[in-house]
């Protein structure tokens, strides 16, 4: 009997699990492509390298496995750690980090309340499309601040994903080919 009971447990889980990861796909499925290429091909399986910001020596490249705060202050830092992130499909913990950066850049009360209210329900609300793994405390915190929003409104939830980033993704990141490329 607690074999059975033990291996629908599993099921469960197992399921659930698949049922996030299915979630996670359709939402980056849904969103709106930046061209018709996109729709074909929607992410390269290795990361693209950074375009956009100068690239950045082996050295400091070598600061970014000690601390993540030092990897996002850094442009080119930043776009190869979303990139990598994008390749794994997990960029969403990495764009509710960068929005609640310019959300706190916003003065206008109006501008705030709207961005605000995107971020709600683009990362926060349940079954959001890039929903972050937040848990219930810090959800109900999150929502308490958007009653009346500032520039602090976000904050117990991005210290939370900043953790969570620190934790799993860096050391990922740090391990993948594309890091070592850059280390060399």
């Amino acid at each position: 009997m607690w074999n059975l009971i033990f291996t629908f447990q599993v099921y469960l889980v197992h399921s659930m699990l698949e049922a996030k990861e299915i979630k996670t796909k359709l939402g980056t499925l849904l969103q709106k492509p930046d061209s018709a290429i996109d729709l074909i091909i929607p992410y390269t399986e290795k990361p693209e390298k950074p375009a956009k910001a100068q690239k950045t020596s082996p050295d400091e490249a070598l600061q970014w496995r000690e601390s993540l705060e030092k990897l996002l202050q850094n442009a080119y830092g930043l776009a190869s750690f979303r990139s990598f992130l994008r390749s794994e499909f997990s960029e969403e913990n990495i764009e509710f980090w960068i929005a609640c950066e310019e959300y706190k850049k916003i003065k206008s009360p109006t501008k705030m309340a709207e961005k605000a209210k995107k971020i709600f329900e683009q990362f926060i609300q349940t079954e959001a499309p890039k929903e972050v793994n937040i848990d219930h405390c810090t959800k109900a915190v999150t929502m308490k601040n958007l009653v009346e929003p500032s520039v602090n409104s976000f904050n117990e939830a991005q210290k939370r994903i900043f953790a969570l980033m620190e934790k799993d993704s860096l050391p990922r990141f740090v391990r993948s080919e594309f890091y070592q490329e850059l280390i060399k």
